[in-house]
């Protein structure tokens, strides 16, 4: 396998988990098993959706369209994204979102970083208390163009992270993201990729404003030792409500950096045999699903590459979103062995 089939199945990736998460996004799990029944496949939202409602099966949410906006940033930047460029990019998205009329705006960290930049704050004040998701969930292409060498690798997540999310807890969920998605392509087997996520958030863990709260590193480490025996005398369906159970109950699902992040981290070590099983399950979790299942499904994209997804469901998502990540993903892709070269 290539390993530009490895970054498209990463990106990729991404989007279907985002579109499969995006029906189910913000809402309790009684509430999915109420109105959806298990998710099994691509769905479309039902009209009261607290954040999409009545939004086509398929369509993608603001983990993809950032995802994006970050990538068209690296490439046009060289590697490279100006602070107040990336501000006014996303600012500029959300103003976009508003005008479609879409409830699917800024994260809070984002909002309150962007608010602080006009106000004239320094871009490394701005994301001080950025503490959720938000730069874990948009930061696939860092990790397309950049390897896995791990001091290179969490400087480039903090460049792109510190505007919105400069706290420890930001920036080690970032770069845990990453590292997986970034080791899977340059084909680390999955337990080695999620390996080097725990030392990239130990390395995370110390940049950024300290902020109060389990660390990511620590939390993943437990997460994944404990996901190992979640549901072993069970099997298929069964097994994996019984890991969806103990995640959104014992972890947490919320937007918050060290529930989201480490949920994804934990179904995939769980479940990573089998991706569907992986983007269905955080799907129908309960919480952020669309961020929980994007984040998986980069990770488990970089592994299994493209032609290791469901080739039916990301040929909808490409279709219903008119998505093209191939000529983003070739010039992430360039920056990658490009800087490699150079070096």
């Amino acid at each position: 396998m290539s390993s530009r089939d490895r970054a498209l199945g990463a990106f990729y990736g991404l989007a279907l988990g985002d579109a499969l998460g995006m029906p189910t996004q913000s809402m309790s799990r009684a509430e999915i098993a109420r109105r959806y029944g298990p998710i099994m496949t691509l769905r479309n939202a039902v009209a009261d959706q607290p954040i999409a409602p009545g939004m086509p099966a398929g369509s993608i949410t603001d983990d993809t369209e950032q995802a994006v906006l970050l990538a068209r940033l690296l490439i046009d930047g060289n590697g490279r994204v100006a602070p107040e460029v990336f501000a006014r990019a996303l600012l500029d998205w959300e103003a976009d979102m508003v005008r479609r009329g879409s409830s699917d705006l800024l994260g809070p960290s984002t909002k309150r970083a962007l608010e602080l930049l006009s106000t004239g704050t320094p871009p490394q004040e701005a994301g001080r208390t950025g503490t959720t998701n938000g730069a874990a969930m948009r930061i696939t292409p860092v990790a397309l163009a950049t390897g896995p060498d791990l001091g290179r690798l969490v400087d480039a997540v903090v460049a792109t992270s510190e505007i919105t999310h400069n706290t420890s807890l930001g920036i080690a969920a970032a770069a845990a993201v990453a590292a997986a998605v970034s080791a899977g392509i340059d084909g680390a087997d999955l337990p080695a990729a999620l390996d080097l996520a725990e030392r990239a958030a130990d390395e995370g863990g110390r940049r950024g404003h300290w902020c109060a709260g389990g660390e990511i590193a620590a939390r993943i480490r437990w997460a994944r030792h404990w996901a190992r025996g979640l549901g072993d005398n069970l099997s298929g369906q069964e097994r994996r409500q019984a890991v969806a159970e103990a995640v959104y109950t014992v972890v947490g699902t919320s937007v918050a950096a060290q529930e989201s992040v480490v949920a994804a981290f934990a179904l995939v070590e769980a479940l990573g045999s089998a991706p569907i099983d992986v983007l269905t399950t955080a799907a129908g979790l309960g919480g952020d699903t669309d961020t929980i299942a994007a984040i998986a499904g980069a990770i488990l994209g970089a592994h299994y590459g493209l032609s290791g997804l469901p080739a039916d469901l990301v040929a909808e998502v490409r279709q219903v979103n008119d998505l093209r990540l191939e000529p983003v993903v070739d010039g992430l892709l360039e920056l990658r062995y490009h800087t490699r070269r150079a070096r």
